[in-house]
């Protein structure tokens, strides 16, 4: 029912008990005056009865009445109790909700109820929703971005980079990084690339090595000399180098490994290296730099996340709907993962409540204190009022009853 039909409702029980009250005073008008004329006993009873009724009924409808308002206007102390206690009315009303509705035991029962996986999982499972949470999510992210301040995010994309780099230990981390590198034996393969390519330069520059050996030797020394010498140097180098290529335990290849050690060693200790890679991270960090370096970072960033989420069939969304794919199915078939999802929601909700029952008391009690006293009173007659017109209407009856009885024990004890 809406307050229009509530309205109708209650007029129309105040009507029924007003219009009781008003037949006992009639009733017993008439009686008073017939009394006068004819004495006849039957005359007194109903005369009694009438003029009970009425003061149960006057008396009844004061106290009703006293509940919401000020009987006939006039301001009779304990009277217009709800406008005149919303305050308290609030207070307690708050503390009877948390004390009955939001105990521990109350709510338990309820919470160990809740099973949410599945029925998400089955709505997830529905490519119209996954789509329509597509759309609400991209919305709301491209509406973030094209709100936020390009300025403020490249200050601070600047200034957290800043911040990040200023305890940045460069030699440490390229020593560091070498050693990884020499610990997993990646730079064998360097070696064999390297002594491949030696090899291989050598066999196809003999007459460089010719010409070389030539421009370097004594005019009496026969070219043949020369060019035996040349083809045993080009001879002994591609066959060392072939060696480095095919043996992986070579010589040459420990070597190579001792050093690289002794140098990352040497990068991450000595005070040159220190200095070295800290004036090459001062002038990484110079403010214009940063500034332009942010500033990419973010144009990029925030160029491909538009992008990404205008688009239908982008990377990004398939690979959104990969996953909400199989978050759904594992949602609806996977009891372990449906019982891990639906404990940490009972217990998340089960600690959120009890952590906060005091403002929902305190959210009622504010509600209803913030009320006009007026309107509370009205709002609960609405709600109540029709009952406690029965109230009129027995307290009528039963006074009737009582002063019946009372006239009745009088005439025949007395």
């Amino acid at each position: 029912m809406n307050d229009t039909e509530k309205k109708i409702q209650l007029r129309k029980y105040k009507m029924f008990a007003t219009g009781l009250f008003v037949l006992m005073a009639i009733i017993f008008v008439m009686m008073t005056i017939l009394e006068k004329k004819n004495p006849d006993h039957w005359i007194g009873y109903i005369r009694a009865f009438s003029e009970a009724a009425m003061v149960g009924a006057l008396a009844d409808w004061f106290a009703v009445t006293a509940l919401f308002n000020y009987p006939l206007g006039i301001k009779i102390p304990h009277t217009n109790l709800i406008e005149n206690s919303k305050e308290r009315i609030g207070d307690n009303l708050g503390n009877f909700v948390v004390d009955n509705f939001l105990s521990p035991q109350n709510i338990r029962p309820y919470i160990q109820k809740i099973k949410v996986s599945h029925f998400v999982g089955d709505w997830l499972s529905k490519e119209r929703n996954q789509e329509n949470l597509m759309k609400e999510v991209s919305g709301i992210i491209l509406n973030i971005l094209n709100k936020l301040d390009d300025t403020e995010v490249v200050n601070f994309i600047g200034k957290k980079a800043k911040e990040m780099a200023e305890d940045l230990k460069i030699n440490e981390i390229i020593g560091n990084g070498l050693e990884y590198i020499l610990d997993k034996k990646d730079h064998q393969r360097f070696i064999t690339n390297l002594s491949k390519q030696i090899k291989e330069y050598v066999l196809n520059n003999q007459e460089m090595v010719k010409e070389r050996v030539k421009s370097e030797s004594y005019f009496l020394i026969p070219k043949f000399v020369d060019n035996n010498i040349a083809d045993k140097i080009t001879s002994g180098l591609s066959k060392f180098f072939e060696e480095v290529e095919l043996d992986q335990n070579h010589s040459l290849r420990h070597e190579i490994t001792q050093k690289l050690y002794s140098f990352s060693k040497e990068i991450k200790t000595e005070d040159k290296w220190v200095s070295e890679f800290r004036n090459v991270k001062n002038d990484f960090l110079k403010d214009e730099k940063i500034l332009q370096y942010s500033t990419d970072i973010w144009n990029s960033i925030k160029k491909s996340l538009m992008k990404e989420l205008e688009e239908e069939n982008s990377a990004l969304k398939n690979y959104i709907r990969k996953n909400l794919t199989e978050l759904s199915q594992n949602l609806q078939t996977d009891e372990v993962f449906q019982n891990k999802i639906d404990h940490w929601i009972r217990v998340t909700a089960y600690k959120y409540i009890l952590k906060n029952t005091h403002q929902f008391g305190a959210l009622i009690s504010s509600t209803v204190g913030k009320w006009e006293g007026k309107d509370l009173s009205k709002k609960l007659e609405l709600e109540v009022g029709k009952d406690l017109q029965f109230i009129r209407v027995n307290g009528t009856l039963v006074g009737g009853l009582v002063g019946l009885i009372i006239y009745t024990v009088v005439n025949f004890f007395i």
